[in-house]
């Protein structure tokens, strides 16, 4: 083997290691409870996950008549669980489609799931991946965290609605930000700590493992949340204001003529300019109600400084509501 091919091998086995989180189904019923009325007639296709082991497949198949299913799609990555050194003779990536209960029974049988059999390696990105992604309405799914950007990417290229799984930081990535800021994605309902199994071969480096009584592994984080573009509830709901503007509580940038936020909850409900706040203020985000301006840099495009100091990333945003200068 070639060592570019081996060094290539090498990376892709640590991010297939890195990426193999199992979304609890409570937590997907958890969220997806609040987007009932969006999939009513729609294909549905969940393109990272084992459909052998994915609980976004249990959540679907099980759900499909309640919420109204046109058609069900699962298809995932062949590598999941090999040695990416073999030739992985022994199996072949699938895809599955599923119409829903045929027999009555409520319950999705073996013989009422399509399997189909896939040329290449069931990555989202390849082209029979693409042709399927373009059969469906709506993306459900935990793509692999270190290739977020490229799936996101993917899911605006082709013009998909989705509800997806990922980390808080993705806010801070200059591909996923400005997406935001235009509103062409947002946050859902679920924000914080969500645990995930882990596969056997996952090493314990991390302070959030552990096993349980069973010996399963799990791993959780404590910044995850839901990136969608369907529209909800919680997008339209006001955040409560209750403090008023003082130049004591809120300092101005050094290098943007804007107040710094330290906390959402403390957004001043009478000030009219720009204001600087915490990335976790999308949680609670209503374009309704505030504007996004830009993120991170002031006017020299350096980081927002208050005296020579610069807090964790800020949002800057103006609050729609407020009609005359404080």
């Amino acid at each position: 083997m070639a060592k570019t091919a081996l060094n290539k091998n090498l990376h892709q086995a640590k991010n297939a290691k890195k990426d193999e989180f199992y979304t609890q189904l409570t937590d997907i019923e958890n969220e997806l409870k609040h987007y009932k009325a969006h999939f009513r007639n729609k294909v549905v296709y969940c393109n990272c996950d084992d459909p052998r082991m994915s609980n976004f497949f249990h959540y679907f198949s099980y759900n499909f008549e309640d919420l109204g299913l046109k058609k069900l799609i699962t298809t995932c990555y062949q590598n999941q669980h090999r040695d990416l050194f073999s030739q992985h003779d022994s199996e072949r990536a699938i895809y599955l489609e599923y119409y829903g209960d045929k027999n009555n029974n409520k319950t999705p049988d073996v013989e009422e799931i399509g399997v189909q059999y896939l040329k290449g390696d069931g990555d989202f990105r390849s082209e029979e991946s693409i042709a399927l992604l373009k059969q469906a309405d709506i993306v459900v799914t935990n793509p692999p965290f270190s290739l977020f950007r490229e799936y996101v990417a993917q899911l605006i290229q082709y013009d998909k609605k989705f509800v997806i799984v990922g980390n808080h930081n993705a806010i801070t990535y200059k591909e996923i930000f400005p997406h935001i800021k235009e509103d062409r994605i947002w946050l859902g309902y679920k924000y914080g700590d969500m645990a995930f199994k882990v596969p056997e071969n996952y090493e314990q480096r991390e302070t959030r493992f552990w096993k349980d009584k069973n010996g399963q592994k799990w791993r959780s984080f404590g910044n995850i949340c839901w990136y969608t573009n369907l529209d909800i509830a919680k997008r339209h709901e006001d955040l409560i204001l209750y403090k008023t503007y003082s130049e004591e509580d809120y300092p101005k940038y050094d290098n943007y003529d804007a107040i710094n936020v330290d906390k959402t909850k403390e957004i001043p409900m009478d000030y009219k300019g720009a204001m600087g706040v915490p990335i976790t203020f999308l949680d609670k985000y209503n374009p309704g109600q505030f504007e996004i301006i830009k993120f991170r840099k002031g006017n020299n495009d350096k980081d927002l400084s208050v005296n020579g100091k610069c807090p964790y990333f800020r949002i800057l945003i103006k609050n729609k509501r407020i009609s005359h200068g404080c």
